[in-house]
């Protein structure tokens, strides 16, 4: 069978974005398998969909969740929407939460990295990503000797580029800096 070596959107089987959820307490991950972009509206739609998946089950009674991410891309610390979408996700839910970023260049720290992308591109070794179903079984069957399980979702969702935030949104978010950090 010939395959791509490369993650080049095909167009005729379209574009996959996995987005990872890993949960340190109970190593447990999730992947939401996008197939428009890499967008903040998509990032905190996956953090939605692990919540409703996993995350109400793991902690019933939380009242608080805590977010660590990388500086850059669709959640990075200086993007405007990111800091929208999560105001709505906790307006949602009535969670309080609390978003931290690693510094620049620092992304290789991040436990998503090492304790969950690693295992799945493992069990994606030598089984050609064939079409957005393969990516969603593959991911969600990855599971490690040391207990890690992952679930996995398609999102058929389309999710838009470019959305502006105005300075009206951004006065209107509830945010306290932490004390440590509050930039």
């Amino acid at each position: 069978m010939r395959v791509n070596v490369h993650d080049f959107e095909d167009k005729k089987l379209g574009k996959v974005v996995p987005y990872r959820v890993y949960d340190v307490t109970a190593n447990a991950g999730f992947v939401t398998v996008g197939i428009t972009s890499d967008t903040t509206e998509f990032a905190v739609q996956s953090i939605r969909c692990w919540r409703e998946r996993m995350g109400r089950a793991h902690y019933p009674h939380a009242h608080e969740l805590t977010i660590t991410a990388d500086c850059g891309g669709s959640n990075g610390a200086r993007v405007p929407l990111w800091k929208v979408e999560l105001q709505k996700l906790a307006d949602e839910t009535g969670l309080v939460i609390h978003a931290h970023h690693y510094p620049p260049g620092t992304s290789k720290w991040n436990k998503i990295e090492h304790r969950l992308f690693c295992h799945i591109i493992q069990n994606w070794r030598g089984r050609p990503l064939t079409n957005r179903l393969a990516v969603v079984e593959l991911s969600g069957a990855t599971k490690t000797k040391t207990g890690l399980k992952v679930e996995s979702a398609l999102d058929t969702r389309t999710h838009r580029k470019g959305i502006k935030v105005s300075k009206a949104q951004m006065k209107s978010l509830d945010i306290t800096g932490d004390q440590f950090h509050p930039e």
